[in-house]
């Protein structure tokens, strides 16, 4: 076998996992319309990678609201915990492991994906920059469009959307999943709160880092206590460079990232969250994280760490033996090769991703890449 530290068993709060390799949230766009409810193609697609050792859904909406892109699915009506219990299912009959990821996209979305075409809503009255949203301008077609500009919550609201979150998280228990992952990266709505970018409040959300914080703190409370802290993942994507590129691709640089972040990870590690999951920048030649932080996320947080960028298995193998990580994702390499876990123990060689089909479609590009069998001629 090769790249043997990616295959030991570990638990996970209250989880074992059957190896290293999670398979990350990758937003595909394939719910059905009206009610962005998920489908038996996609119960499919995830039964098909449940080799992963932990399988992270695609960002799934808690609320209406929370929608910035056209047919990323949600998990706040019946239907749509339904269709997610179909998948639910079809992971767990093969042995796999599956949390959902709660996702609000706050400001990053276009009146037209709002209920009454309402302006999003944020933490601050401050148009998203160097973003986009994606909206129906048909039948299975869209278009990219800048972010409306969005509407400042009240402290009402805020607490209403606390409680939207551990609904949510009720949702996803009652739909068969085995935990739950809170999206607080890539700009999206907790990452607004945190980011002194997006939050010019001078409430308690906002001003100070610790008040900035406050929101992230009493999602996690109010999620914890329905899921349980060992059934809890967080998701961040700290960035250290502000460069055009990096803003594009990921939003948020802030002033002090090494602080802003490792005193996020002191929120996580108080309620005793089970695992943090760190979205690198994931570009050809992005910035890598310093050293420093990466040691500092490990002496702070006693859980679970999951790096995601562009890993290879090689890179990813000697990430965990360090003992800087305990798990690795692999986001694209997932998608072109359900068997992805197989074919790194082997050494067998990779699909190549297919770009059609990456957003949105049919089976083409989704659940139509083939598994590797020995002895078989590939194209």
């Amino acid at each position: 076998m090769e790249h043997r530290s990616l295959f030991e068993p570990t638990s996970m709060g209250a989880i074992t996992l059957k190896n290293r390799i999670v398979m990350p949230p990758l937003t595909r766009q394939r719910s059905s319309q009206p009610g962005d409810v998920p489908t038996p193609l996609m119960a499919r697609y995830y039964q098909q990678r449940a080799s992963a050792g932990l399988i992270i859904s695609e960002g799934t909406q808690i609320e209406p609201r929370g929608k910035g892109y056209a047919w990323t699915p949600g998990i706040h009506s019946q239907a749509q915990i339904d269709g997610w219990r179909t998948v639910t299912e079809a992971v767990h009959a093969e042995g796999g492991v599956i949390f959902a990821q709660l996702w609000h996209v706050g400001r990053v979305s276009h009146h037209a994906l709002q209920p009454d075409n309402a302006a999003p809503i944020a933490p601050s009255a401050v148009q998203a920059q160097k973003a986009k949203a994606f909206i129906e301008t048909g039948p299975g077609t869209g278009t990219l469009v800048e972010p409306s500009i969005p509407r400042e919550l009240s402290v009402a609201e805020i607490k209403a959307l606390v409680e939207l979150y551990a609904q949510a998280a009720r949702n996803a228990l009652s739909a068969g999943f085995d935990g739950v992952e809170i999206h607080s990266a890539n700009g999206y709505l907790v990452n607004q709160f945190i980011s002194a970018h997006a939050n010019q409040r001078t409430d308690e959300y906002g001003g100070s880092l610790h008040n900035r914080l406050r929101f992230l703190r009493e999602v996690v409370q109010a999620v914890s206590a329905v899921v349980g802290s060992d059934r809890l993942g967080v998701r961040f994507s700290p960035l250290f460079s502000s460069t055009e590129e990096d803003r594009v691709y990921i939003g948020f640089v802030e002033d002090d990232p090494h602080q802003t972040y490792i005193e996020a990870i002191k929120v996580l590690e108080q309620e005793g969250v089970a695992y943090l999951s760190i979205a690198e920048a994931d570009w050809p030649n992005a910035p890598d994280l310093p050293e420093a932080f990466r040691r500092e996320v490990r002496s702070t947080f006693t859980g679970r760490i999951i790096y995601a960028g562009l890993y290879t298995a090689t890179r990813a193998a000697r990430l965990i033996e360090s003992g800087m990580a305990d798990l690795v994702a692999f986001g694209r390499p997932f998608i072109a090769n359900p068997d992805l876990p197989r074919r790194i123990a082997n050494g067998w060689p990779l699909n190549t991703l297919n770009t059609v089909g990456l957003y949105g479609g049919d089976e083409q590009g989704f659940t139509d890449y083939p598994r590797y069998f020995p002895g078989k001629a590939h194209a």
